[in-house]
């Protein structure tokens, strides 16, 4: 099975500048978690603190985004096509500097072949978190209604599995409760 294909022809990009630009952006990403954990330290070690006992959190954040971004587009440029497989690559390489950090080769193959697979999954299922994109032609109310009306039970279905109560109530309800609590507790309940 081919994974999907996003274009029909190619053309191949600067790899080098996007590199530059996604290590700087996740660089910064790295530098407010290494700011969080100098926060969270049990002794005050300063503003400093965050490069001197933290900087390397930065540092493989920044790697793992420029590092990501480059061979990604550097793979597409060699194979001329821009599919799923570009983000594996570029997911690996950039795991593995994750993997790095544990100093193992396990974890290096470990941690590559998990970004791997996580990107290169997030860029078939279509590249969102939100799901696919709405038709803009279709107006929502028309098609929230049809969803509905799609998926609507009887009422009597619901109440044979559900049973009544709960905000759940067939026709005649009130008239057979009254009878219920008359019969149970001997009570007569007037219409309200």
């Amino acid at each position: 099975m081919a994974l999907q294909q996003h274009e029909e022809q190619y053309h191949s990009r600067d790899a080098l500048t996007p590199a530059l630009k996604s290590a700087g952006v996740t660089g910064l990403a790295g530098l407010f978690a290494s700011s969080v954990q100098a926060t969270l330290t049990k002794r005050n070690i300063g503003i400093l603190g965050t490069f001197t006992h933290y900087g390397s959190t930065t540092i493989t954040f920044g790697a793992m985004g420029g590092t990501y971004e480059f061979f990604r587009i550097a793979a597409a440029n060699i194979r001329e096509k821009n599919d799923s497989y570009n983000e594996a690559i570029g997911g690996f390489f950039s795991g593995s500097i994750l993997g790095f950090r544990a100093r193992t080769i396990p974890a290096v193959l470990g941690f590559g072949t998990g970004l791997a697979v996580i990107m290169a999954a997030y860029d078939y299922t279509g590249g969102s978190l939100a799901g696919p994109a709405r038709d803009p032609n279709v107006d929502e109310y028309e098609r929230k209604e049809a969803l509905r009306a799609n998926k609507r039970r009887p009422i009597q279905e619901t109440l044979e599995q559900l049973g009544e109560g709960r905000g759940i109530y067939g026709p005649g309800y009130e008239e057979r409760r009254r009878e219920r609590i008359k019969q149970r507790y001997g009570i007569d309940v007037e219409k309200q």
